[in-house]
Order: C-alpha cells, then sequence, then structure tokens
C-alpha cells in the first residue's frame, strides 16, 4: 500500500493507528489490512505476517514434546521453507500467537506428561 501510495511504510502505520472499521463480520483496525512483508529468501515474491505465523503455529503444534523448538530452530526450519526472518520477529511472532517460549512449552509439556 505505502508503495501504491507513494509513502512510506512507517508513515502509512503511523496514519491507520487507532482506526477502526466496522463490517459485518466485526470490527478490525485498519492496521490489520496493511499487515508488512516477509521478503522470500529466494527473492521470489513477499509473504504477509500472517502467513508466517500461521507456519510458526503449526511448527509448534507438530513438535515433538521430548524436542521442543527453540526459537533459532523455529528461524532455520522457515527458512528451509523460503521464508527470511530474524530470531527477534520469530519471537515477536509467538508471543502475539500467545505462545510460550521454549522454556515454558517445555515446562507445560512436562507437567502436562506428569498429571497424565
Amino acid at each position: 500500500m505505502a508503495e501504491a501510495i507513494g509513502m512510506h511504510e512507517s508513515t502509512v502505520s503511523r496514519v491507520t493507528s487507532n482506526k477502526y472499521l466496522s463490517c459485518d463480520r466485526g470490527l478490525f483496525e485498519l492496521k490489520y489490512f496493511f499487515t508488512s512483508g516477509i521478503q522470500s529468501s529466494d527473492g521470489g515474491e513477499a509473504v504477509s505476517a500472517e502467513a508466517v505465523k500461521s507456519h510458526i503455529k503449526i511448527l509448534i503444534l507438530a513438535e515433538d514434546p521430548r524436542a521442543i523448538l527453540s526459537d533459532d530452530q523455529l528461524v532455520d526450519l522457515l527458512r528451509a521453507k523460503g521464508f527470511d526472518i530474524a530470531r527477534r520477529t520469530v519471537a515477536k511472532y509467538r508471543e502475539a500467537l500467545g505462545i510460550g517460549s521454549s522454556v515454558q512449552r517445555r515446562r507445560q509439556k512436562a507437567i502436562g506428561s506428569h498429571a497424565a
């Protein structure tokens, strides 16, 4: 969008902050419609942050309880899928999804296995 209107991404982000769209499907912050892209590691099209979050969630849901994935391992797996992403971004997206760190997930699964 920023490119289409000839403005910087940060300007679009600032202008859409705290502004909402009400429609039949609910109330959405305008920022929801302007996700920033993650560059493809193979030089292809950028993908949305939501697509990356979806992949992170899938990887974590499929992880072996005895081998919890660290953020660095998630970065490696995402890069293998073609996403060029930093560890800090993975951590930010993981937290936005409400998913704990590898240490927190390891503790949860250990408690869950003892309770069973």
